[in-house]
This record gives structure tokens, sequence and C-alpha cells, in this order.
């Protein structure tokens, strides 16, 4: 079964106390639902269209465990934190190739 990610990049964050919180609950929130994160920091180089702001990359061991991680109550309230125009951000969930 091919793993899956949770590929997030931040292009901005407004309200950085806001930020914090969701940073403070969501690791766990995730960790629960079998997430391991690979990456989470500042870009070290932008090239193309890219910015230098927050990446991360969180593995999952299937595609529903990512989707469910998304959904998982935990995660959502969480995810609340960000409400509004906290951040401007961009997460994509992606399949692996094996």
């Amino acid at each position: 079964m091919a793993k899956a990610y949770w590929v997030v990049s931040y292009r901005a964050i407004h309200d950085v106390e806001a930020f914090a919180r969701y940073a403070a609950a969501a690791p766990a929130a995730v960790q629960e639902q079998g997430g391991r994160f690979l990456v989470r920091g500042m870009a070290a180089k932008a090239y193309e269209a890219g910015i230098l702001q927050r990446v991360v990359l969180i593995e999952f061991d299937s595609l529903a465990q990512a989707l469910a991680a998304h959904d998982a109550p935990a995660y959502q309230v969480a995810l609340k934190e960000l409400a509004g125009d906290a951040v401007e951000r961009d997460l994509r969930i992606v399949e692996g190739l094996a």
C-alpha cells in the first residue's frame, strides 16, 4: 500500500498568536492519527515561484489515514485557530508512488 503525505506550504502568517495556538495543538492531533512529521520549518532556499516561508511534510501509512487525520475532531479543533485570515497556506494531501 502506498504511503500518503500532507504537503503544507505557508505563504504568510498574519496572526502569530493564533498560529502559535494551532502549532501547540496540531502536532499531537496529527500524531494520534498516525502522522509522522518529516519536515517542519522554514524553507532553506526557494526557487521559481517559491517563497521563503514555513513548510511542513507529514507522512501517513495510507491515503485513507491521511484523509481521516485531517477530518478527525482533534485536528479540526486545532484548525479553528487558523480561521479567518490568521495564515495563508496551501495544504495538499498526496499519495506516494509506492
